[in-house]
């Protein structure tokens, strides 16, 4: 089992920027891929970042592309999603996610666990 709990969120000007942790429970944090996903009010949740697990390979969605880097500390146990030239459509609840495989990271499916969410919300 692994618990996965977000922090970092909060509100910004467009422009501005912050970064998203989150922090996993277990000693085998390194055995698992990391994603971030969000999901905006009335849309569906959609894929953001994701790391491989010892970092070598990080994918990211073309929205946030340049802007957004996904990183990880295995030895805090911790992922991190820095956010820069934030949008008002950025705005969306950000959650962590593990996985133990690595064919589909895109793909929300191929997560085994997730984090609860923190609230990201970005004014013009």
């Amino acid at each position: 089992q692994v618990q996965l709990v977000e922090s970092g969120g909060g509100l910004v000007q467009a422009g501005g920027s912050l970064r998203l942790s989150c922090a996993a429970s277990g000693r085998t944090f390194s055995s698992y891929a990391m994603g971030w996903f969000r999901q905006a009010p009335g849309k569906e949740r959609e894929f953001v970042a994701a790391i491989s697990w010892r970092g070598g390979t990080t994918l990211y969605a073309d929205s946030v592309k340049g802007r957004f880097t996904i990183t990880r500390d295995n030895a805090k146990n911790t992922v991190y999603l820095q956010m820069n030239s934030l949008k008002p459509e950025d705005t969306a609840i950000y959650y962590c996610a593990a996985a133990l495989r690595w064919s589909s990271p895109l793909e929300g499916h191929e997560y085994d666990y997730w984090g609860q969410g923190t609230q990201v919300t970005v004014s013009s």
